[in-house]
């Protein structure tokens, strides 16, 4: 008999695992990715959807593999997934692995020490038992889901790992292909964890961008949300994790980097740093934003600016105030040095999903930027960022 109780409890245990595994990990993603516009949408003209559709878009910035849902199927969830780029008609989008989120996330203050959310996410998830101990292993598992993706339907989605990926991809799209390229990145270089020789593993796993930092300071130094202060900046080791991606033409992501350490890498020679998902500090003046000097001294050396979709942000939930971030980003750095980098599916509100991107046209336009300047800033100026970087 109690052998028997046993193995009711036991059954029932496992019972409840799965129904958690299978409807946690959507309710919290449903709570943390919400779209906030009218459920009839925004509305877009005809010759907005006209000019949007003749487009080249790509997104810095998206951390959709966090999720663990088959991306080749439209969901009913987040902002993004290859069924909804394509619908957006998005050429490439930046799909960033999360490997490590600080309990009480703000953006001040962060301890390395603090309790991690990613942790219990991993574990609900039910992916790979290494992943719950090791963040390069869960760097490398969204990788994984990315890959077998690829594998699965090459003609909805492939990786970008090189400047002739990315002619042949646009090549075969301007051919009519729907074809969604994905640039691999890491948001933070703790994957590493505190190894170079982790970082030729990422390569070869086909990643390309690695942010340096996130909402704490890691092993390269100084995040904008960490203990360290303003000037806690690039340290030994983050130099020679710099040095080592420029020498294997990969993206610095300057991102959650703090002020001494993107200085630091902006005073490293032939440096090249992007911006990925940002607001302009003198137009919305949040702690998320990097003062305006350093915008303009990324921008100068040949880097651009993304900018992010949500209301901490850009200060305000409608397609029109991103708009006006894009405006102020314009007017700061310049129109050749001003892209998109929306943070999709990064525990952040957006008023849109990416199907529905055509209403971002629509916001441009309205704010008065011509055709060409939407062109460049939809797409035009991070595809020539990557194919002169990658």
């Amino acid at each position: 008999m109690i052998r028997r109780i046993f193995f009711a409890l036991l059954g029932l245990v496992a019972i409840l695992a799965a129904v958690v595994a299978y409807f946690g990990p959507g309710y919290v993603e449903r709570k943390l990715n919400p779209v906030t516009g009218p459920a009839e949408g925004w509305p877009v003209s005809p010759q907005a959807q006209a000019l949007h559709d003749s487009l080249v878009i790509g997104d810095w910035h998206a951390d959709t593999l966090l999720w663990d849902r088959n991306i080749l199927r439209r969901a009913d969830r987040g902002h993004t997934d290859i069924p909804r780029l394509a619908e957006g008609n998005v050429a490439v989008q930046v799909y960033t692995t999360v490997t490590k989120s600080p309990r009480g996330q703000n953006y001040s203050q962060n301890s390395a020490e603090a309790p991690d959310n990613i942790t219990p996410l991993f574990i609900g998830q039910l992916r790979p038992v290494p992943s719950w101990f090791s963040l390069k292993e869960r760097a490398l598992t969204q990788a994984a889901a990315l890959s077998r993706a690829v594998e699965e339907d090459p003609q909805a989605v492939t990786m970008i790992r090189s400047a002739q990926d990315l002619q042949d991809l646009l090549e075969a799209r301007r051919n009519g292909a729907h074809t969604v390229g994905i640039l691999l990145g890491t948001e933070g270089a703790h994957p590493l964890e505190g190894n170079l020789d982790n970082l030729r593993v990422l390569y070869g796993a086909g990643f390309r961008l690695i942010g340096l930092t996130h909402f704490f300071d890691n092993e390269l130094g100084g995040s904008l949300h960490g203990e360290g202060g303003e000037g806690s900046g690039l340290n030994e080791f983050g130099e020679q994790v710099v040095r080592e991606m420029q020498d294997r033409r990969m993206i610095i992501d300057l991102a959650h980097a703090s002020p001494q350490m993107v200085q630091d890498v902006l005073d490293m020679p032939g440096t090249r740093p992007i911006l990925s998902h940002t607001g302009i500090h003198s137009q919305c003046p949040s702690p998320r934003n990097l003062p305006d000097d350093l915008v303009k001294a990324i921008a100068a050396k040949g880097g651009v600016i993304g900018i992010g979709y949500w209301a901490d942000v850009v200060c305000g939930d409608k397609p029109a105030d991103i708009a006006q971030a894009i405006r102020a980003a314009i007017a700061l750095v310049g129109e050749d040095h001003v892209s998109l980098g929306s943070d999709y599916d990064g525990s952040v509100d957006a008023p849109f999903d990416v199907s529905n991107l055509a209403v971002l046209t629509q916001a441009l336009m309205d704010a008065g930027l011509s055709d060409d300047q939407i062109a460049k800033v939809m797409g035009g100026n991070m595809m020539r960022y990557l194919a002169e970087t990658l």
